[in-house]
């Protein structure tokens, strides 16, 4: 998730986006963080995952490129700059990648869960208090009863379920040095053609079926613009309004709507243990606090 720096528009009527509170889109990327990726699970009959993976880069790419152009923007970039744009794109193919050979064969609800030891690692590394050892330890107990339940028989997923974790944590620091420089939606639109390109390679070949379907297609491209592109662009409007620690605390919605998307659009139904595994990940991220 990236950050934006809010900037001060000198006109006395302000736009809808700053009418409505931070909180509200907050609550629409948190809907589709996990809606996408939900949908993205139902074309795995038809698409193989790195396929799907690749079309939700590339459509959300292709989005960024018609409403941005950012490789106009690219130009103007330093060099140091330019690498940290090419890092995030790298990272992100990678991640989308992991998370969807994860979900694959994992609920949603779990990979969700696994997917926010991170983040409560990274806060605790960064912040050591004893709040955030509390939370760490909350969290990395949800994350064991949730292995425990489930990794005799799909450990492979988990190993996917790891790296996406791994990977989302240098997405949220290479996430900020994107946004502490500025105009943030304008660098991840360069960072999602680099992570089409950097994508290219391994998901091309699964993907060719839906290139040639235009129902398929269709569905891909809903899949990109529902998983990348509407809740990165809300968590940009969030975050340039809402104080670091107030996300981080929203962020103990997120597993819960894992769950419940994998409930409703999936029939996952979550047993009593995959429950409260999710119960103490989601109490350790509202417990964690980030540095400022």
């Amino acid at each position: 998730m990236q950050h934006a720096i809010a900037t001060n528009h000198p006109t006395s009527t302000p736009s809808l986006t700053e009418r409505l509170p931070p909180h509200a889109f907050f609550l629409i990327s948190a809907l589709f963080h996990y809606l996408g990726p939900s949908f993205a699970v139902l074309l795995f009959a038809q698409i193989a995952p790195l396929g799907v993976a690749w079309l939700r880069i590339a459509s959300a790419a292709i989005v960024f490129a018609l409403w941005r152009r950012p490789w106009h923007f690219f130009r103007t970039l330093t060099p140091p700059e330019r690498r940290i744009v090419a890092a995030l794109g790298i990272v992100l193919a990678v991640m989308n990648c992991c998370f969807y050979l994860a979900i694959a064969r994992l609920p949603l609800g779990t990979v969700g869960a696994i997917e926010f030891l991170g983040p409560i690692g990274l806060a605790a590394a960064g912040m050591r208090t004893r709040r955030n050892f509390a939370a760490l330890a909350f969290a990395v107990a949800g994350v064991f009863v949730l292995t425990d339940v489930r990794i005799a028989h799909q450990p492979i997923g988990y190993v996917f379920a790891f790296a996406n974790c791994a990977l989302f944590v240098l997405y949220i620091v290479v996430g900020h040095r994107i946004a502490s420089a500025g105009q943030g939606i304008d660098r991840l639109g360069a960072a999602m053609l680099i992570a089409m390109v950097a994508a290219l390679p391994i998901g091309i070949a699964d993907a060719a079926p839906a290139l040639t379907d235009p129902l398929l297609l269709g569905a891909g491209i809903g899949v990109g613009v529902s998983s990348s592109v509407i809740p990165y662009v809300c968590d940009q409007l969030a975050m340039a309004r809402l104080p670091r620690e107030t996300f981080a605390l929203l962020l103990a919605l997120l597993p819960a709507t894992a769950s419940t998307v994998g409930l409703v659009v999936l029939r996952q139904v979550p047993s009593p243990s995959e429950l409260a595994g999710i119960g103490l990940v989601i109490a350790g991220v509202a417990l964690h606090r980030q540095a400022r």
